[in-house]
């Protein structure tokens, strides 16, 4: 079965940091684009950067600067680095891969994991 499993959410503090990982099982991380997303409470999950097999990576205008994504080929794992988080930046964070990164969003989207959990509160 082909997907991926999200870890390293949980509860920070405004300007807190966080790291996300996102790890392929039964597929090779590097074979594809991967978008990170988040949902957050009551709203529609969107698109919040994605990194193609070469390497390159787009993020959306509201977390560039705070955001950082990277791959680890080794460890078939791509991370979400995140700093000087926000309230905003409350909600489930879930990666997928994509046939391509279409802007900040992998696109088809597929492979969902089941999302890691991120709350931003003083």
């Amino acid at each position: 079965q082909l997907q991926f499993v999200e870890s390293g959410g949980g509860a920070v503090q405004p300007g807190g940091s966080l790291r996300l990982s996102c790890t392929a099982s039964g597929f090779t991380v590097a074979s594809f684009p991967v978008g990170w997303f988040r949902q957050a409470p009551g709203r529609d999950r969107g698109g919040v950067g994605c990194i193609t097999k070469l390497g390159t990576v787009w993020y959306t205008s509201v977390v560039m600067g705070r955001f950082t994504i990277s791959r680890d080929d080794t460890n078939n794992t791509v991370y979400l680095e995140m700093n000087n988080l926000k309230p905003e930046d409350t909600g489930v964070y879930y990666c997928a891969t994509g046939d391509y990164c279409s802007g900040f969003v992998s696109y088809p989207a597929a492979h969902w994991g089941q999302g890691t959990p991120v709350t931003v509160s003083s």
